[in-house]
């Protein structure tokens, strides 16, 4: 078991050797490199592969024997400073490194297939690998400089892939916003680090808990506990823009510009996923301060609430998707906060595989859609435009309705189990914070089958957009947000619109305008005729989806598998004869430390009723949202009928009102960005252009000036001197004379 310690430092480096070997192929060897890009790729899992085996290796011996190993070594000593490195191996560091290799192995495998085509490909693996080595470095980090180094590299590598379609304008914009937002929680951070460093005097963990602890509860000073109370809120700022909780979380969304593989392993075990590891790596410290974590509490019910409002009219099904990752880290935020370190990682887990299986399913549908508009995100991504995908994506759909039913809560599914444990630990801590969070549970149900229902259900909507959904109807509701109005067309052009195609055949129309794609020769091989219309002089094709290839099938296969049967790890109950907790034992040695006192069994009836009561709230939200969104009831708002009745009803108006109030909220972010956009980020580019002008008018017209005065006087003298000794006496004598008389005349004042 020592031997298997003893090589964990391989860990973080072993993805390493494929961003610096391309990097080199790519400078020296072009071609041959370029060539032999499939092989790059397969490497990159095999590595990856390689360090999964090795953690599970490790988390068997984490949960057999409960034993924490850390090994450091000295990088720098000196009288008064000293720096170490190493790496520590605790039930932490396992549960992160299998999250991070079994999702990243997922996305590397599916990216094979949706990058195929992409002249980036060997430079995203390359910044997979890289983003994958910079995680890994990170959770295994066994002081705070380490943990600052890996975090910011972590954060360049999403920097680069947020933005990897750089030529993009919004991309660009993307990646940049996502850095700057991040600059603010990495200021924090590092403020937080330098100012523990001041106090204890060490950047190790161990020190730093201890003399923490002493500071706390052996001094009386109200300055010292002010002063680590700033250093704890700073390292806490630092967790909030990584993981996108309120008010750094306007990042996020827009971070959905870079390529779904990268949107899937951020939102699952990287970027987002780093802020909570930090919080619970730094749990020890914060949870002797009742402040902070009553602050990380709050932080995480109003992200909670937040982002699942956010997301209830979005039309994009990534952005959709972006707002639940938001709201269920604030579930992950909400219980580190009460003290729950057990069901904050338990729902950390379990919403990684769950989340991963819905991005890289919308990954599937958009693959599919831009064989029929083009690559074009604003129509490939709009839920409005697809619906009726069950049967064209069979597959697709069904792993997607798993993830969904996970993250509503639906048992036996890995999230129900999770998020049933925060629930009941919140009634333990707040009523006010339980109410919140079991009706954002309802509202989770309802946003995300509403994202369902929009994508697979009623009728293919590219070829026909004929919603009622304009708020001038009387029958406008919430089943018609993100939908548009109907559009009057005349029969013949949308015939010769939808029924013609070009005679090149690398060519088809769009049904959107008279503008025409070339497709490239991936996506006509992705196409295939649905029906054929004899009356016409040539053969003209309906384009559907096609269900995708079998590597992009693969990845969503497994992590359905770990979607159905991850939550079987943390069954919070334990019997006699039977012990199903896995992650108790996991996480003993962390559970010993912060929770001496605290049982984390209970009984069958106890489980089963808290359970009902959870999943009843969540089959309400699913209940609602097929009333709503199914496709007989959408119709049924262009029935003169009822919108004759509706005219009847007095309290339809008011109703329509507050339906409009909250639509506008959500479609709108919640005005947030709006607000960032107003009083910071117009005032910044205010101040910028102010100094731009003082500093080009102002201080170099100066520098400038006193240059052209001094070649004009120059100028002068040298035509009055004229190269003759007399002058040049001349004008000596003259200068003297001069500054003799105005020094006389200041001396007699």
């Amino acid at each position: 078991m020592e031997h298997t310690y003893q090589y964990a430092w391989i860990i973080p480096f072993l993805p390493l050797p494929i961003p610096m070997l391309l990097g080199v192929g790519l400078l020296l060897f072009p071609t041959a490199t370029k060539n032999l890009r499939r092989m790059w790729s397969f490497t990159s899992v095999l590595l990856l592969s390689i360090v999964m085996t090795f953690s599970v290796n490790l988390s068997i011996h984490q949960i057999n024997s409960s034993s924490i190993y850390q090994y450091v070594w000295s990088w720098t000593i000196n009288n008064d400073f000293s720096l170490e490195f190493g790496y520590l191996i605790d039930p932490l560091t396992s549960i992160m490194s299998i999250l991070i290799t079994t999702v990243g192995i997922m996305v590397l495998i599916y990216s094979d297939n949706y990058m195929s085509h992409d002249q980036g490909y060997l430079r995203f693996f390359a910044y997979m690998s890289f983003f994958n080595a910079s995680m890994l470095g990170l959770v295994t980090s066994s002081n705070l400089i380490q943990i600052y180094i890996f975090w910011e590299l972590v954060g360049m590598c999403s920097y680069l892939l947020i933005g990897f379609w750089f030529t993009r304008p919004i991309a660009a914009n993307a990646c940049q916003k996502a850095f700057v937002t991040n600059r603010v929680g990495d200021f924090g951070l590092l403020l937080g680090i330098l100012g523990l460093y001041w106090i204890t005097g060490s950047f190790e963990f161990r020190d730093l808990f201890e003399i923490f602890n002493n500071l706390i509860y052996n001094y009386n000073n109200g300055t010292n506990f002010l002063f680590v109370s700033l250093c704890a809120l700073f390292l806490f700022v630092g967790a909030v823009a990584k993981s996108a909780q309120f008010p750094l979380h306007v990042w996020l969304p827009d971070a959905m510009e870079g390529p779904t593989p990268i949107s899937a392993l951020i939102h699952a075990a990287t970027m987002v996923a780093a802020g909570i590891f930090l919080v619970a790596r730094l749990f020890p410290l914060f949870i002797v301060i009742p402040y902070i974590m009553n602050l990380i509490s709050l932080i995480g019910i109003i992200t909670i609430l937040l982002g699942a409002t956010l997301a209830l009219a979005q039309k994009d099904i990534k952005k959709s998707l972006a707002y639940s990752t938001m709201s269920q880290l604030g579930y992950t935020m909400l219980a580190l906060g009460m003290g729950s370190y057990r069901a904050a990682l338990f729902h950390l887990i379990t919403h990684a595989y769950s989340k991963a299986l819905l991005f890289l399913g919308s990954g599937s549908i958009i693959h599919s859609m831009e064989a029929i508009v083009g690559y074009s995100p604003d129509k490939s991504q709009n839920m409005v435009l697809m619906g009726g995908l069950t049967k064209h994506v069979p597959i697709t759909k069904n792993t997607f309705l798993l993830g969904t039913l996970s993250l509503c809560g639906i048992p036996p599914l890995a999230c129900f189990w999770s998020k049933d444990e925060i629930l009941n630990d919140s009634w333990l801590y707040s009523p006010i914070f339980a109410i919140i969070a079991c009706l954002t549970a309802g509202l989770t149900a309802f946003y995300m089958f509403r994202i369902y229902l929009l994508t697979f259900e009623g009728y293919f909507n590219v070829h026909c957009k004929n919603y009622s959904g304009k708020k001038s109807s009387l029958f406008y509701s919430i089943s018609l947000w993100g939908k548009e109005g109907q559009k009057t067309i005349k029969k013949k052009i949308r015939l010769l619109t939808l029924l013609t195609t070009n005679n090149n055949e690398n060519e088809k129309a769009s049904f959107f305008s008279k503008k025409v794609y070339r497709l490239d020769g991936n996506v006509r091989k992705m196409t295939r005729p649905f029906i054929t219309i004899n009356q016409f002089d040539n053969k003209n094709t309906f384009l559907y989806p096609q269900e995708s290839d079998n590597t992009m099938l693969f990845p969503l296969f497994a992590l359905a598998l770990f979607t159905l049967f991850v939550g079987a790890i943390g069954i919070p109950f334990n019997q006699e004869r039977m012990d199903f907790d896995i992650l108790s034992k996991w996480l003993n040695p962390a559970t010993n430390l912060l929770h001496k006192n605290l049982n984390n069994s209970g009984d069958w009836y106890e489980f089963v009723i808290n359970a009902i009561f959870s999943v009843s709230i969540s089959y309400f939200g699913i209940f609602l949202a097929s009333l709503l969104y199914n496709p007989v009831y959408s119709s049924l708002q262009n029935l003169d009928l009822i919108n004759s009745v509706a005219k009847k009803v007095p309290k339809r108006i008011f109703w329509d009102k507050i339906i409009n109030k909250v639509y506008n909220w959500s479609y709108n972010r919640g005005y947030i960005d709006a607000f960032y956009e107003t009083s910071l980020t117009k005032g910044i580019r205010g101040l910028a252009e102010l100094t731009h002008f003082f500093d080009g008018r102002v201080i170099d017209g100066i520098t400038n000036g006193v240059g052209v005065t001094s070649f004009f006087v120059g100028e002068s003298i040298k035509y009055v001197g004229g190269g003759r000794i007399s002058s040049y006496l001349f004008l000596y004598l003259s200068s003297v004379s001069i500054l003799l008389l105005i020094s006389y005349f200041f001396l007699n004042q």
